[in-house]
């Protein structure tokens, strides 16, 4: 039996919960912009509360490695790495597209997505990162990866190859509505990060102590971090 609490602040959303077994037993979530370093900690208290757990109770830290908003993956990593320090417990690292598909397969199960020759789809989980590039990943509905993690500036022509097989490219997550018009062979539908994604990987690393090193461990960025030279006068 493992209690793993499971952290995504990659995005907009902020999203707690604590899985036991590889199901989510509770879970907070806002979506009220990118003020995660007020909100991750409050989450985790009200979360151990709900479930009347204190914090050594809690077996490992699992937390979305990213790709995705700098200073989102950054906050939710550090917060991840200090509380697996204070209670002396292993980090466990989740990617954060692979993830958002497994929100998908689960909305899809529930009912609250409808996709056609759902066995044959291909699932396409795309994270904002800025103008018309996305952070993308391509699955199967079994969860398997068909390519690497890229940085996609989206056109007409991309992901090209997938249209070719005639399978349905489901594209969703905060970047797939702007690529939507591109892509209109594309089907879009509305799933949003949360670690309810998180919980079966999770589990599933914890079993194989696939435990990532919590004083070394860095999120994917998969871009530089580009500091810009602010244009307000202050002086």
């Amino acid at each position: 039996m493992a209690y793993i609490l499971c952290i995504e602040t990659g995005t907009d959303i902020c999203s707690v919960g604590i899985a036991k077994d590889g199901e989510l037993l509770s879970l907070r979530e806002s979506d009220r912009g990118r003020d995660h370093a007020k909100q991750v900690g409050v989450f985790v208290d009200e979360l151990l509360k709900q479930t009347d757990m204190r914090p050594d109770d809690i077996d490992a830290v699992a937390v979305g490695m990213g790709p995705g908003s700098y200073t989102g993956l950054r906050i939710g990593v550090s917060f991840a790495k200090g509380l697996c320090y204070g209670i002396g417990c292993p980090l466990i690292a989740v990617n954060s597209l692979a993830s958002l598909a497994e929100v998908a397969k689960e909305d899809y199960v529930a009912g609250i997505i409808d996709v056609e020759s759902w066995d044959n789809a291909l699932l396409c989980p795309m994270v904002d990162a800025r103008r018309m590039e996305v952070y993308a990943q391509v699955f199967d509905t079994a969860g398997n990866a068909l390519g690497d993690v890229s940085a996609e500036v989206v056109t007409p022509d991309s992901f090209a190859g997938y249209r070719e097989t005639g399978r349905e490219f489901v594209i969703f997550g905060s970047g797939a509505a702007k690529c939507a018009p591109v892509l209109p062979w594309a089907k879009l539908v509305d799933v949003s990060p949360s670690v309810r994604g998180m919980a079966v990987p999770a589990q599933r690393a914890f079993d194989a102590s696939d435990f990532v090193d919590v004083a070394y461990f860095e999120p994917f960025y998969l871009k530089d971090f580009v500091v810009t030279t602010s244009k307000k006068r202050l002086f």
